[in-house]
């Protein structure tokens, strides 16, 4: 049977505003003509080729033009030649003739030279554009299991030095090889001069291209260390930017210091092996074609003394080898770019050939006019398939549409998870999750998570002005709506003595906020969204009780009529609540109201008086809230410690 709140994507333009769409802002920019090719068993840069034949128009231009030019330099030897011979040697031509073909070939080579780079850096750029977007588009298609084990540092290490790594060699290699290849051409003029001195001028070349092979074969393996360990160093640096505060707390600045050393004397070991190999083959290959000016002085010289070949023509042979002399040199450099590409396409593709666990399934549909039924039918889930710890074991809770439920446990009894798994921010491994009837791995995503509004403990914001972090979920928001959204959380009064009000800008992670300030925030980012479920896990955790009851008098009016959960430790949030679900090692061991549980479970008065104690310990209980009548939570965590007393000494478990 069909139910109307859950429908298909659009199928045609008449049903275009009837299903969800998704709110977000229109994209700026074209996506990439091209991807990865997922092939697997190929090698690295034809797994790239797509990318670099979607720009192939320019890229061919630019490789047509350069090679146009190089012909250009190559005639100007042979023009050399002719002018020696017929105009000095045998006066038949003027020299002027030779004199303006030079002149004219040196500018038309100029000038291809010119437009041949400038297409060659669009092409480049146009990759590196390219490149960012996939691996950015695919991190954010990939699930949170993902982001639990990899480091945030080898992520920016493979979006920026590894991705330039694979730009410079799929745009500047086949320019090499063009430059190199220019030495047929040379070798076409040498031969139609003197067949036996051309072969003796390209005698060198073989040992070239095997001193090419053996450079590439040893720089692989130190190649793919730089980048990793390049990697360790950003992976070090992220973590001393971002944990600042906890590495000043606790004076560890020399400790960070001596492991940031560590890890860059790991990059120096492997960039000095680096340098160690290419100081032993790199003279070798720009050198050799040396060897073969050499030896066309000496059998040139001898044909020039014996009359068998003209001065102009040693000279051209001359010209040609010095010409091939810059490309040759260049070929150590492409190994080397090639090597150092191929370490770093194959992290990259290590990120690209990783799949999201948690995707649309086939034919998932939208979910449109969600009521707020939520189910857990006898969830089991944990976090690493091979751990035999279950973090939910047989969780089964219902929340029909407009109550309230507060999930309540110690540390680390599975709270947290329940939000996550709601969000579909995992999948379950046994029982289902539904959402007004529906399991939520049948629904897309982003219908999902736009139905369902999630306030974490710790709230990140963005660099941007406060006006766009709350209105980060609705960015064609008003400046009405955004503020009233923050007075409801409780934010406008301290937004509005800030300086700039609602366009300040708040600093990385919003570290120029308190803990409180930032919470408040994020609470009227999720009601400025007005999701018809919402999650507040431990969303008032850093802020003072007195602000907390101005909040709450907001949430009150701002929660009625949704289906709300709160993972809770504090008796003031937990009054927000219309029942109460007690969790302990991932399993419901109580539910019903405060009143009940509190005379019924000593283990919830256990948690309640642990959760009073801790905020004790924090110093908010020198806080007071004498405006509110609420007692402080040193009072709260004596009284529950008195009636845990109580109830051990009835003889309750």
């Amino acid at each position: 049977m069909r139910i109307p709140a859950l429908r298909a994507r659009p199928s045609g333009p008449e049903e275009i505003g009837t299903d969800f769409v998704p709110i977000a802002e229109a994209a700026r920019n074209e996506a990439p003509p091209a991807g990865i090719d997922p092939d697997r068993t190929l090698v690295w840069w034809r797994r790239a080729m797509p990318v670099l034949r979607a720009h192939r128009t320019v890229f061919l231009t630019s490789l047509v033009l350069a090679f146009v030019g190089l012909v250009l330099q190559v005639e100007i030897p042979n023009l050399l030649n002719q002018a020696i011979t017929n105009s000095i040697e045998r006066h038949t031509v003027p020299l002027g003739h030779y004199l303006w073909w030079i002149v004219g070939l040196g500018l038309v080579g100029g000038l291809t030279g010119y437009a041949s780079r400038l297409f060659l850096f669009e092409t480049a750029y146009d990759i590196e554009y390219d490149l960012r977007n996939i691996i950015y588009e695919h991190l954010t298609k990939m699930s949170f299991s993902f982001y639990d084990r990899v480091q945030s540092g080898q992520l920016i290490s493979r979006a920026n030095s590894d991705i330039r790594s694979v730009q410079l060699y799929l745009t500047f290699a086949p320019l090499i090889v063009v430059q190199c290849s220019i030495a047929l051409v040379a070798f076409g003029f040498m031969l139609a001069i003197d067949v036996p001195l051309a072969f003796v001028a390209m005698a060198t070349m073989p040992f070239v291209y095997w001193s090419g092979v053996r450079m590439r074969r040893s720089m692989f393996p130190v190649s793919w260390l730089i980048q990793s360990r390049l990697a360790e160093v950003a992976t070090v640096v992220d973590e001393n930017v971002n944990g600042v505060r906890v590495v000043k707390s606790f004076a560890a600045e020399g400790q960070q210091v001596r492991s940031l050393a560590a890890a860059a004397e790991r990059v120096r070991w492997s960039y000095i092996k680096d340098a160690d190999l290419r100081a032993r083959f790199t003279p070798l290959v720009q050198n050799l074609p040396q060897v073969g000016l050499a030896l066309v002085l000496l059998f040139g010289g001898y044909m020039v003394i014996h009359g068998t070949l003209g001065i102009g023509a040693i000279l051209a042979f001359n010209a040609w080898l010095l010409m091939l002399q810059a490309p040759f040199m260049m070929l150590g450099m492409l190994i080397m770019m090639g090597q150092r590409a191929a370490a770093s396409a194959g992290r990259i593709y290590e990120i690209l050939d990783e799949q999201p666990t948690v995707t649309d399934a086939p034919g998932a549909a939208d979910l449109v006019g969600c009521r707020g039924d939520v189910r857990f039918r006898h969830v089991d889930f944990s976090y690493r398939e091979d751990d035999g710890r279950l973090v939910l074991a047989d969780f089964d809770l219902h929340v029909p549409p407009g109550e309230t439920v507060a999930v309540v446990g110690r540390t680390g009894a599975g709270k947290s998870t329940v939000a996550r798994l709601l969000s579909r921010f995992y999948d379950v491994g046994h029982g289902g999750v539904e959402l007004d009837g529906h399991d939520v791995r049948d629904v897309t995503l982003a219908s999902l998570r736009a139905n369902v509004g999630v306030v974490l403990d710790e709230p990140f914001l963005f660099s941007v002005s406060i006006h766009d972090n709350i209105a980060y979920g609705r960015p064609s928001a008003t400046r009405a709506e955004v503020e009233a959204a923050a007075r409801t959380a409780g934010a406008h009064e301290f937004i509005a003595d800030l300086a700039h009000g609602y366009d300040t800008v708040v600093g990385e992670r919003g570290y120029t906020l308190s803990g409180g300030q930032r919470q408040r925030i994020a609470i009227a980012r999720t009601l400025l969204q007005n999701p018809p479920v919402v999650v507040l896990d431990d969303a008032t955790s850093a802020i003072d009780v007195q602000v907390e009851q101005t909040i709450h008098a907001g949430l009150r009016a701002s929660l009625a009529g949704r289906t709300t959960l709160i993972i809770a430790h504090r008796l003031s949030t937990i009054s927000l609540a219309d029942r109460v679900v007690l969790l302990d090692q991932g399993r419901i061991v109580a539910d019903g109201t405060h009143d009940q549980l509190l005379a019924s479970t000593p283990l919830y008065t256990e948690v309640l008086a642990q959760a009073a104690e801790a905020e004790a310990v924090r110093g908010s209980g020198a806080e007071t809230t004498a405006a509110t009548g609420d007692p402080t939570a040193n009072e709260r965590a004596a009284a529950y410690g008195a009636l845990l007393e109580a109830a051990r000494g009835e003889g309750r478990p």
